[in-house]
């Protein structure tokens, strides 16, 4: 790992996010000292405040509906680990590792404002945590998104302080046993600290990053399919040309087309057309795949202006020395980027979906075999290609479309009506992962199968060779999956193409 992050007050993107998640990067703090005196500025002004025994909201009051609970001050450094106690109860299944390191980085960013009120040691211990990929065990279940994702992050806070359990080298361990074999001493956490860490928008966040990065390759990915599909179903390539798509200028739209063309090489005479209009899975494939193109920058935009933030309640003016009751950790924004995601994504699975359709049937595929079974005509009634691999896109189509209900209007009143009003971010960050994942493997069904009949359309006396980009694709499939001749189970092979989307194996459009 060459690259390092650092956080400090420079922004992150999204793509150092995704470095870190995948630990293609080191996380560093930033060490100018005017900086590191600035965090530490905020923690001592906290420290006046108590001493002048100020009222702050869950540092001399209780949390939530709590808040009119006066905390007596010999009770006040028993707070924090209350906080983090009662809300381990998280259920459902743990965050895979990758989103577990960017749940740590979004926290560390938001706490690297320096507005949180939190010491430097805290922000090293997170730092540390990133660095040996000590990785909390968190149920992704539990956050409604609004006054932060407390149960969730409640795992970080614990584990900082030595308590629950981590995964570490592999094997998950008690984070007290990870501390004393490093040496280290676990955090006693100072009155604000636990609710910086947890009264936030860190997990919705690093979904978000995840599912952005996915959702950017899965557009390049989809647009090749679709060019590969076009050879396959000898379509006509004229439906990308640039002045057509100059009348309707939306950029992604244009420049899905402008992939399409540079992967079809269109200036090349085109073959004879079986239809002057192709059907519309492969005619208007840039406008579909163009609202996903056109959408990326505003949910950039939503999902970076977030992880850029302090997104914390009460935010700590140490400079000002002034502190500002609040709702930053309220997650709209990014449940709202996350809802259209989903929908933007499991549109693209519809769309291959429709084009696996095609290529499979006989009236629709322009003589190409049944269910591109590669299969010699004297046992082609014994094999059936791709017929089940259809049918599963089908299924896994359906699933991603039935998921794109939008979760952030189902606000429930929480918490003695004190949260009555909330984001459900985190619902919806885990949703479009949903979907994202169901439209992968439609991809790789789509994958295969376009290159399967890529194959059989070469086999034809009348074939044409392939453009470079498609070639080089081509023969790089090729080497991976065989071709179907006699049937075969293809869930090894699929899981395999699963594998090769997830690593972003193949270079597509830059």
């Amino acid at each position: 790992m060459t690259q390092s992050v650092t956080f400090g007050e420079a922004p992150l993107a999204i793509e150092d996010v995704l470095a870190l998640s995948q630990r293609q990067a080191t996380a560093r703090l930033e060490e100018d000292p005017v900086y590191r005196e600035r965090i530490a500025r905020g923690a001592r002004f906290l420290d006046t405040l108590l001493d002048k025994e100020g009222v702050i909201y869950g540092v001399t009051t209780g949390y939530g509906d709590s808040c009119v609970v006066a905390v007596p001050p010999e009770h006040v450094e028993a707070l924090p680990i209350h906080l983090y106690t009662f809300h381990g109860c998280g259920l459902g299944k743990l965050l895979e590792p990758a989103a577990t390191r960017a749940v740590l980085a979004a926290r560390l960013r938001s706490l690297s404002h320096g507005m949180s009120g939190v010491r430097f040691e805290l922000l090293e211990r997170l730092q540390a945590f990133l660095a040996h990929d000590i990785l909390p065990l968190i149920p992704e279940e539990g956050s409604v998104g609004a006054s932060g994702d407390l149960t969730p992050l409640s795992y970080v806070a614990a584990t900082l302080s030595g308590e629950r359990e981590v995964l570490y080298q592999g094997e998950q361990r008690s984070s007290a046993d990870v501390h004393r074999q490093l040496g280290w001493q676990p955090l006693v956490l100072r009155p604000k600290e636990a609710l910086a860490l947890m009264n936030g928008t860190a997990v919705m966040t690093g979904l978000a990053c995840l599912a952005f990065g996915r959702a950017d390759y899965l557009l390049k990915l989809a647009t090749r399919i679709t060019a590969l599909n076009v050879i396959a179903l000898q379509g006509n390539p004229e439906h990308f040309d640039e002045r057509l798509f100059a009348a309707k200028p939306h950029p992604g739209q244009t420049q899905v087309a402008a992939w399409l063309r540079q992967d079809l090489a269109i200036e090349a005479p085109a073959a004879p057309l079986h239809r002057l209009q192709d059907r519309y899975s492969l005619r208007c494939a840039p406008h579909v795949l163009g609202v996903l193109a056109d959408s990326l920058g505003w949910l950039r935009s939503f999902i970076e202006t977030e992880l850029n933030s302090a997104n914390d309640n009460p935010i700590i003016d140490g400079d000002a020395e002034r502190v500002l009751h609040g709702g930053h950790f309220y997650g709209g924004h990014i449940a709202f980027a996350m809802d259209s995601l989903k929908t933007l994504v499991a549109n693209v699975a519809d769309l291959l979906d429709r084009q696996l359709a095609l290529l499979v049937d006989v009236r629709y595929n322009h003589g190409l075999p049944s269910n591109l079974s590669g299969a010699q005509a004297d046992r082609a009634m014994l094999n059936h290609g791709f017929k089940a691999v259809q049918i599963g896109a089908s299924a896994w189509t359906a699933e991603a479309l039935k998921q794109t209900m939008p979760a952030s209007v189902f606000s429930r009143s929480t918490e003695c009506h004190n949260q009555d009003k909330v984001s459900m971010g985190t619902i919806a960050a885990r949703d479009a992962l949903r979907v994202l994942e169901l439209t992968e493997q439609v991809a790789a069904a789509s994958l295969l199968a376009a290159n399967q009949g890529v194959w059989l359309r070469a086999r034809q006396a009348d074939a044409r060779p392939l453009p470079p980009a498609l070639e080089t694709m081509h023969q790089a499939l090729l080497a991976d999956f065989a071709p179907v001749i006699e049937d075969r189970a293809l869930e090894r092979e699929l899981r395999l193409c699963l594998a090769r989307i997830a690593e972003q194996h193949w270079r597509l459009h830059a």
